[in-house]
């Protein structure tokens, strides 16, 4: 079995062969490689089992995904239950898990999944108007169908109505009654819609600053910048990415620019420096570098990003 540096280097070299843009690798934060093709940006995380995901680290790779228009996915060897199977989902903490090889098949057939682990065996999603169209055809009550998948009335009209998933062997025998395919299969790639349920946190001056401004902000513990902002509801601006001084000196910050302008570049990205240090020049290899005192400044979003423009352009 392949070791965790196996694993991220494998899937650096398979996403580079197929037309990817790789980031480079940030093994230790909520994130391993960021990928890009075209619109499709992948928020990659790597475990040897992923019974270790971590719920904090999980939440800040689903915050970030949202900020950026990513698609999350945690890529796997192995659960406690054993190798995980090709072919099928195995989520932690609402993010699509998966082996390599089936992320491999995606990517490069499009092949799908559709079957989800969970509690108690394996699962699909039935497709309803498929299900109700098809027994329509064959003349049969919702009440017929489900004595024919051994299965009550209610679970059958669960199945039409998507409010429950159904079990392999179940779906198989609806396959069969039917002749016809009615699962789902489920496009992973697809970014999260945004999810109400994840919150932006404010923390520190200078992100209620960014709030301020109309900034939804997510400080970070676990990546390569402390901090990601993006503009409420809106489309046109791009995301910023922060890292904040902090009490470093310019040498550690001028390090810090480089994995800044690497994901910058991947997620589209504005990348700044945030800092309260009037010896610090305007920008930090060639990042802009806005003083904390300009930010408390503005007024409104565009003449903070306006002031980056220019600095990014001296």
């Amino acid at each position: 079995m392949r070791n965790r540096n196996n694993m991220i280097q494998e899937l650096e070299s398979f996403l580079k062969s197929e037309g990817f843009e790789t980031s480079n690798i940030y093994d230790h934060g909520s994130f391993d490689i960021v990928a890009r093709k075209k619109l499709l940006i992948l928020l990659l995380k790597t475990f040897k089992n992923i019974d270790s995901v971590n719920e904090k680290n999980a939440e800040e790779m689903k915050q970030l995904a949202n900020i950026f228009l990513a698609s999350p996915l945690i890529i796997g060897e192995k659960s406690r239950n054993g190798k995980l199977e090709e072919g099928v989902i195995y989520e932690r903490y609402d993010i699509p898990t998966i082996g390599i090889e089936t992320l491999k098949n995606i990517i490069r057939y499009k092949e799908f999944p559709e079957i989800i682990a969970d509690r108690g065996g394996y699962f699909v999603k039935i497709d309803g108007n498929v299900l109700r169209q098809y027994r329509d055809e064959y003349s049969l009550s919702l009440k017929d169908l489900a004595d024919l998948a051994h299965v009550s009335r209610a679970t059958m009209y669960k199945y039409e109505n998507g409010i429950v998933k159904a079990n392999t062997e179940t779906a198989m025998l609806l396959e069969e009654i039917l002749n016809t395919k009615i699962t789902i299969d489920i496009d992973i790639l697809k970014p999260p819609e945004n999810d109400e349920t994840i919150k932006y946190n404010k923390s520190g001056e200078e992100t209620d600053y960014l709030s301020k401004l109309g900034y939804n902000v997510v400080p970070t513990n676990k990546s390569p910048f402390d901090a990601a902002a993006k503009i409420e509801e809106s489309k046109k601006n791009s995301p910023l990415i922060a890292n904040i001084e902090k009490n470093r000196n310019e040498k550690l910050l001028t390090k810090m620019a480089v994995p800044l302008k690497d994901l910058s570049l991947i997620t589209s990205s504005e990348p700044v420096f945030i800092i309260n240090n009037e010896k610090i020049s305007e920008s930090l290899g060639d990042i802009p570098v806005i003083k904390s005192w300009e930010l408390k400044e503005f007024e409104k979003s565009s003449e903070l990003l306006k002031l980056i423009k220019e600095r990014k352009e001296n």
